[in-house]
């Protein structure tokens, strides 16, 4: 993947990437943003992580130093403190072909909830965000996600049981278990 060199808008610190979000979201630019959290900024590392809008809209992210894109690319530059963020602005045709490598793809407001942990503005993005890009990897939480995965809650269901039964065998308390579906409880 390759994204073109941009015409620098501005570059500047800012307390927060919110800051930077929501002014982009705004502007409606489409181009990239550099973020450079106040590790590289303080201690001279490496971190610096790239997301692409259309538009206003988040499109990819990338970690430069960890060389991953996507979702995982915005926790290695998600970071609480200042942020150098500097803004660049690209002609729509120059970053299709970009915007097309679905690995590096993140969905609308996940920027604003990762990097800046503000769900009202994620909200406000996918809002904004075009038809068929607002349920894109929908943004989930972690509990979300793992609540729509029946097999893993039916997994622990089912160890839950079998430790209820090994506990109450050893207590000798094997009799007073509630029947469940699967099997009678021994009486």
């Amino acid at each position: 993947m390759r994204i073109p060199q941009g015409a620098l808008l501005r570059s500047r610190v800012v307390d927060t990437p919110g800051e930077a979000l929501e002014r982009v979201l705004d502007e409606e630019l489409t181009g990239y943003v550099i973020f450079e959290p106040q590790d590289a900024l303080l201690l001279g590392s490496e971190t610096r992580g790239v997301v692409t809008f259309e538009g206003g809209i988040p499109v990819l992210a990338y970690d430069t130093e960890q060389h991953v894109g996507g979702r995982n690319g915005l926790d290695g530059f998600a970071v609480t403190g200042p942020h150098r963020v500097s803004v660049h602005e690209v002609a729509g045709d120059d970053l299709a072909e970009a915007h097309e490598t679905t690995e590096f793809q993140i969905p609308p407001g996940e920027p604003a909830r990762v990097l800046a942990g503000d769900d009202a503005l994620a909200d406000r993005t996918r809002e904004l965000a075009p038809e068929s890009r607002r349920d894109d990897g929908r943004d989930q939480s972690a509990v979300e996600a793992f609540l729509a995965d029946a097999e893993a809650i039916e997994a622990i269901q089912r160890e839950a049981r079998e430790e209820a039964q090994s506990r109450a065998e050893e207590w000798g308390l094997s009799g007073a278990l509630a029947e469940t579906d699967d099997e009678p409880a021994q009486r």
